[in-house]
């Protein structure tokens, strides 16, 4: 399955790239293709190394204006030239998403799959990895959202919220039929 990737370029505490290395070798061990922002700082390349040093591929998608950061030696690398396309050429290259830990570019990725999720124009799989509580706040916002009838569907059906990479490939799995 190509599992795309949201996730943060930024150097991490191991409370984030532990976890984030595990979930990385079960895509790996489990014969996925990481679709990811291509990048080979941070986070990014913790999950990509653990991704291709556990069997899986590797598809980048980078953005003009930090095609020098890209990894070298993906799979495939692609270069848009700007983040929207970027961002539409990560949806497009994959059957699933994960969000993990990020800033405000994982947080703008996370909105716009679950608003077009929302309206429609994708059914993929999307999982927000909630690695030490990272989301908690996020989810807590999503719940109020629904609650008070700003999501014209249920929360369950737009995203699902996994405490461990374990639960995070086990729904995306069953979600497509692989288990």
């Amino acid at each position: 399955m190509n599992i795309c990737v949201f996730l943060s370029a930024a150097d991490l505490d191991d409370r984030y790239t532990v976890p984030a290395r595990e979930f990385a070798e079960l895509l790996g061990r489990g014969g996925h293709t990481l679709v990811w922002g291509g990048s080979e700082s941070g986070l990014m390349k913790v999950v990509a190394d653990g991704v291709q040093e556990s069997g899986g591929r590797l598809v980048g998608v980078s953005v003009d204006f930090l095609a020098a950061k890209a990894r070298t030696n993906a799979d495939e690398m692609v270069i848009a030239k700007d983040l929207a396309e970027r961002k539409a050429l990560l949806l497009e290259k994959s059957e699933a998403i994960v969000i993990m830990v990020g800033g405000t570019g994982t947080l703008d990725e996370a909105t716009e799959i679950l608003e077009l999720k929302k309206h429609g124009k994708h059914t993929k799989p999307v999982v927000l990895l909630n690695t030490a509580g990272f989301y908690d706040g996020l989810r807590q916002q999503f719940q109020r959202m629904e609650d008070e009838g700003f999501l014209p569907v249920p929360l369950t059906e737009l995203v699902f919220f996994a405490k461990d990479g374990v639960g995070a490939l086990a729904y995306l799995e069953e979600s497509a039929g692989l288990r």
